[in-house]
């Protein structure tokens, strides 16, 4: 690599043929990401330093998690259309989009604990248990808590948002209708559930899934999309633990500043799993 000067790389610049400057009449690169709206969007509370990187993380993350869900809505409805290859590479995706989120952690570690002392009471009751984007990722994974939509009540258009989605089948419904299809013998019952109940595990889910696995050639998409729900699960996981451990390591057994039990509730959470078939058929095989 060479090291050039600002004088000699705007010399560089001039030579360069076809690259636009005039755009007083086009559409610039900040104007098409909304830069300016992005980039002034950390409204600090305070005058520590660390505050920033609080904020950034956050708001990352929550970037991160809207495209989960856009690919996670779409690979739900390739799966009900029978579309598995483009519903694979969706979930392909949401996979690789959960390691960025989960390396955000080590930079919000960065933080001690005086640090996020200077200006942890300017949060109020603010937390991230607030996340909506977050609890739309569990209806879509299947984990319903109706519950805590009373949190949201003062925003009538998200409540209702989030209604539609902890009454929807979750990928791992569609998963089920899936298996369904392909003539594996299913208890009816779930093709009709109510969706907004988490669901608990079934004997035919995990048969199928067991014949699926000892059967690979014959149910080629059926194994791949079961492997894909375990990456997703195995990846949440692992975004959990390092939540636990971050929330640890910066305020240790402290209640959340909205109202959780902060570590022993993100411990607790580490427990449930959303494809339970899935994982006990490593053991019964």
């Amino acid at each position: 690599m060479e090291d050039y000067s600002i004088s000699e790389l705007q010399e560089k610049l001039k030579g360069e043929k076809g690259i636009h400057t005039d755009f007083e009449n086009e559409m610039t690169y900040g104007e098409y990401l909304s830069l300016d709206q992005i980039l002034e969007s950390q409204k600090l509370l305070s005058d520590h330093h660390d505050e920033m990187l609080f904020i950034i993380i956050h708001q990352v993350s929550e970037l991160w998690m809207k495209l989960i869900l856009h690919e996670m809505k779409s690979a739900i409805i390739a799966i009900k259309q029978n579309k598995m290859q483009p519903a694979f590479k969706m979930l392909s995706r949401v996979s690789k989009i959960q390691t960025q989120i989960i390396q955000a952690w080590d930079v919000l570690a960065t933080m001690t604990p005086s640090e996020y002392l200077e200006f942890r009471h300017k949060l109020g009751k603010a937390s991230g248990f607030q996340s909506y984007q977050y609890r739309q990722i569990e209806f879509a994974l299947g984990y319903k808590t109706k519950h805590i939509l009373k949190i949201y009540q003062k925003d009538l258009e998200l409540t209702k948002t989030l209604e539609q989605a902890l009454n929807s089948p979750s990928i791992y419904d569609v998963a089920i209708q899936a298996l369904a299809r392909e003539g594996l013998p299913i208890n009816k019952d779930l093709l009709t559930r109510d969706f907004s109940i988490t669901y608990s595990g079934d004997e035919s889910v995990a048969a199928a899934w067991k014949q699926v696995y000892l059967n690979v050639d014959r149910y080629w998409n059926l194994y791949q999309l079961g492997e894909k729900l375990v990456d997703i699960e195995d990846w949440l996981q692992q975004w959990r633990f390092r939540h636990m451990k971050t929330v640890e390591r910066i305020i240790g057994f402290k209640v959340g500043t909205g109202g959780s039990s902060g570590v022993n509730y993100l411990k607790k959470v580490l427990d449930h799993r959303f494809f339970p078939e899935l994982w006990d058929l490593r053991t019964s095989l």
